[in-house]
């Protein structure tokens, strides 16, 4: 009796990345210029885990709710709760470290959402973003890399 041969177990493990303010609204927002790349793109890759964070969220909203209405936030949140991208929980060091990547970079216009992103990249070790800013090619980790933007590769 011979033994079976092992087969290596595929990784189970979905890619992840972070996704930005910009396409959220602009999937959101049919009257954006980037609904139609967005969409496309999110649905040629539905197998990537996408992550945001609570200031991003927040810009969402707001910009939903001045520039559409306050059903549209509300759609999005309701999107959000149904499991399409997930939340990050900021640590203890969080804010510290989102303050010091707002010094390091504080010859942009300060922009919250982006600090915040870029802390959980490095936190959760995430090289890869779903923008439509360029902020985030400016923008480095302790590293001096860059993240990858995926929706203009």
């Amino acid at each position: 009796m011979t033994k079976p041969k092992r087969v290596a177990a595929e990784s189970t493990v979905a890619p992840r990345a972070l996704i930005d303010s910009g396409p959220l609204i602009a999937l959101f927002n049919g009257g954006d210029q980037w609904h139609l790349p967005v969409l496309g793109w999110l649905r040629a890759n539905q197998q990537i885990r996408l992550y945001s964070t609570w200031p991003v969220l927040t810009e969402v909203c707001a910009l939903l709710a001045r520039r559409l209405s306050n059903l549209a936030a509300l759609d999005f949140l309701r999107w959000v709760e149904r499991g399409a991208l997930r939340l990050d929980q900021p640590d203890a060091g969080s804010l510290a470290h989102v303050l010091s990547i707002s010094e390091r970079f504080a010859d942009l216009p300060f922009d919250l959402a982006d600090a915040s992103i870029a802390e959980a990249a490095m936190r959760l070790k995430l090289t890869a973003i779903v923008s439509i800013d360029a902020d985030f090619d400016v923008y480095r980790d302790a590293s001096g890399n860059a993240l990858r933007n995926l929706l203009r590769e």
